[in-house]
């Protein structure tokens, strides 16, 4: 190898494969996931075992993106770091319903609570989510599916339900991946973070044969992207070289408001609604919809 040539280039070598890791649809209109919204709510997992990399910016601003888009969206944050719940202004400390609270008491003891935009509620975490991994594992031959028994109890007024997983493959992962209908994988635009992207595609695989065979791979979203460079150029062209429909035609900025508005307790289109960020999350909402294959409850309200 020459000292100029990108590493990245080994890894993404590895990305490669005859079949797609998971399903897709290019043309979604046969989309295995959009067969069951007539049933119940979607369920949408932001997914990736590598921390930093805007999983929870993702699940926050685009369930936010999605009920501005006129939809019912209910976020669960399953991460025991809670960084959703304060990205949302709402103090992970308070003794409230929370997501530990619906893992092991189900949604009619657990309700979830309203945030102050409309059509987006939060099922929040709050300390006890710590100790849910351990709690998880004491139970019997049932410790993969406590989180579908729960949600499997009631039916949702939502229309999509977000999960915003922990950086991390374990027990309470599993739990997302077994009860959700599609996986989105937020990948940062840099090298160290396509190192583990062919392992987590492959683990999705295997647990789409052996526990989840509906599970659908909504696609790989690239994050924290800076075109100026060629890092990010690289990474992006590779990326969509190797991976081809998995990955979003809409892709995320850098950009330092991102990073500032949790601090606020506001999602980024509160925090700067016509910014670079918020752009990118509504084009990603609406490009979400559209995989989805559901309709777009504002484009039916303009026709």
């Amino acid at each position: 190898m020459t000292r100029d040539e990108p590493r990245w280039r080994i890894v993404t070598v590895t990305l490669a494969t005859e079949d797609p890791p998971l399903e897709t649809a290019p043309d979604h209109s046969d989309n295995p996931v959009s067969r069951e919204t007539d049933l119940r709510s979607v369920r949408l997992a932001v997914i990736n075992q590598k921390g930093g990399v805007g999983k929870t910016t993702t699940a926050v601003n685009l369930a936010h993106g999605l009920a501005r888009q006129g939809l019912r969206v209910l976020l669960v944050d399953l991460d025991p770091q809670g960084n959703a719940t304060t990205a949302l202004g709402i103090d992970k400390y308070a003794d409230n319903p929370s997501s530990y609270d619906l893992l092991f008491k189900g949604p009619h003891e657990a309700r979830w609570t309203p945030t102050k935009y409309e059509k987006f509620d939060l099922y929040p975490a709050n300390i006890g989510l710590i100790r849910a991994e351990l709690d998880l594992l004491q139970r019997g031959d049932d410790r993969q599916v406590v989180l579908k028994k729960a949600l499997d109890q009631m039916e949702f007024p939502h229309n999509v339900i977000i999960f915003d997983s922990p950086p991390s493959l374990g027990i309470l992962t599993l739990n997302i991946l077994i009860t959700s209908d599609a996986v989105m994988v937020p990948v940062q635009c840099e090298f160290l973070a396509l190192e583990g992207l062919s392992m987590l595609l492959e683990t999705l695989e295997e647990i789409k044969e052996t526990h989840n065979p509906l599970l659908y791979s909504l696609g790989c979203l690239v994050t924290m992207v800076d075109l100026r460079t060629n890092l990010s150029q690289q990474v992006v062209s590779d990326l969509r070289e190797n991976l081809g429909d998995q990955v979003f035609e809409s892709m995320i900025p850098r950009t330092v408001r991102l990073s500032e508005c949790p601090s606020h307790g506001k999602t980024i289109f509160e925090y700067e609604r016509w910014g670079t960020g918020a752009r990118a999350y509504e084009a990603l909402s609406r490009e979400v919809i559209d995989r989805l294959g559901i309709e777009n409850p504002n484009k039916a309200a303009k026709s």
